[in-house]
């Protein structure tokens, strides 16, 4: 059986040490299964297990492997739409719930670095820069709309602020979000696997769910085992294949690109980003950025399509980076990787349930790190017979992209061309 590795990343150079995790090869009875070791997998299978559930994970390569381990490691609150685009599409009750729910992600991530002692580069305070005037018109309109709704940690950045957080003299302002951040995104994911195994769930890796046996007692296969459980989640987002259909219909794998510098030392480090806060721009297509932990600069943003690796991806991204700090022209590039989100066609996760016993969350389109974690909070909730917040997202309205799985890619990227053209002349 094939042994499927990290991918060449930073994060994988700079992982926290763990114990080796066996494959399946035998047959396992458990209340419920999940299928993929992310965060979605991880968040249900802790709050599942502090609820007193027994929790077997299934993880096709290793912990992490997926978008929880590549992704830029910053905690973004809200959704890829935010909370005004889903209040016109589903009215203002829903709204007001999945609106409550909107900045929940990132509390559950620090609640879970504190109780479980995840050493994962925790830190504090993200930045939405805005390019234009425009940008900057819409920054103000969205603190008033997250402060609508409770989140009050916010502060605009006028030109002048926004240079004493940032050596950039590309943007016109921005907004500080003190409840945003960044983290070690892989080291926290493997701190959450410990944490399952320390409530004694167990975790199977290089066993990836190759058959749902659907029915009253559903069973997952593998190459080697089985897992007969009372419920299945499903948390394999990007790297799910084709393993439940219906699914995979209403979405499209896209990849990311992200670099990261040699160690810049401290001095340099602290020139670009003083208060150490991650950044990203206001873009469609937006480029984001921050500092690791040994001082070093990831920076990533580009999307293809359909999920396609990249030749070099350096002279995608490094071009980018320049282009916001030219300063670093002579810095070497140490990593580049690419990885693997799952985007829907309304931009909104997609959460349901297949007949009475299997649940599944996707397609966080580009906002997963603190939603993922809200995903496991709410799935738990649901299996436990409290659906409120799970049918506020099960009812939320999705499509199929238009031409299906053939026509998908190729439509999506000319509404990213034509979004594109927007950002570069300011419309």
């Amino acid at each position: 059986m094939a042994n499927t590795l990290y991918p060449e990343s930073y994060y994988a150079a700079s992982a926290n040490a763990v114990p080796p995790r066996p494959a399946l090869q035998d047959d396992v009875e458990t209340d419920v299964c999940v299928i993929g070791a992310g965060y979605t997998g991880l968040s249900s299978a802790l709050f599942l297990l502090e609820n007193g559930f027994r929790v077997t994970v299934l993880e096709a390569a290793k912990v992490g492997f997926g978008a929880s381990g590549r992704n830029g490691g910053q905690i973004v609150n809200s959704y890829s739409r935010d909370i005004d685009v889903i209040e016109r599409s589903v009215g203002p009750k829903q709204a007001q719930l999945l609106g409550q729910m909107a900045f929940e992600g990132g509390r559950i991530i620090r609640e879970r670095v504190a109780k479980y002692n995840i050493q994962c580069d925790l830190k504090d305070g993200g930045v939405f820069a805005a390019l234009t005037a425009k940008q900057m018109v819409h920054l103000e309109s969205q603190k008033r709309l997250w402060e609508r709704f409770g989140h009050t940690q916010l502060e605009l950045l006028d030109q002048r602020r926004i240079r004493e957080v940032v050596a950039c003299d590309q943007y016109v302002g921005g907004m500080l979000d003190m409840s945003g951040g960044h983290i070690h995104p892989l080291n926290l994911a493997l701190g959450e696997a410990a944490a399952v195994e320390s409530l004694g769930g167990t975790i199977y890796e290089q066993s990836p769910a190759v058959r749902i046996e659907r029915g009253a007692n559903p069973v997952v296969h593998t190459p080697q085992g089985k897992v007969r459980a009372k419920f299945i989640i499903v948390a394999g987002n990007a790297y799910l294949g084709n393993l439940v259909p219906e699914l995979a219909a209403k979405s499209m794998p896209c990849g990311t690109q992200v670099i990261t510098t040699e160690p810049l030392g401290d001095e340099q480090a602290k020139a670009l980003l003083p208060q150490d806060y991650c950044v990203e721009d206001c873009n469609y297509l937006l480029d984001y950025y921050r500092l690791t932990g040994d001082k070093r600069l990831i920076f990533g943003g580009g999307v293809v399509y359909g999920a396609r690796d990249p030749a070099n991806i350096e002279a995608i991204i490094r071009p980018k980076m320049l282009k916001a700090f030219p300063q670093l022209k002579d810095v070497k590039i140490d990593y580049a990787w690419t990885g693997n989100f799952l985007l829907t066609l309304s931009r909104l996760p997609q959460v349901g349930r297949l007949g009475d016993n299997i649940y599944y969350s996707q397609g966080c389109s580009g906002h997963g790190v603190t939603y993922t974690h809200l995903a496991g909070k709410v799935l738990a909730e649901a299996l436990r017979g409290q659906a409120e917040r799970f049918d506020a997202f099960a009812d939320l309205p999705h499509y199929p992209f238009p031409g299906g799985q053939l026509l998908r890619t190729p439509f999506a990227a000319l509404g990213a061309w034509y979004y594109g053209l927007r950002d570069k002349f300011g419309m």
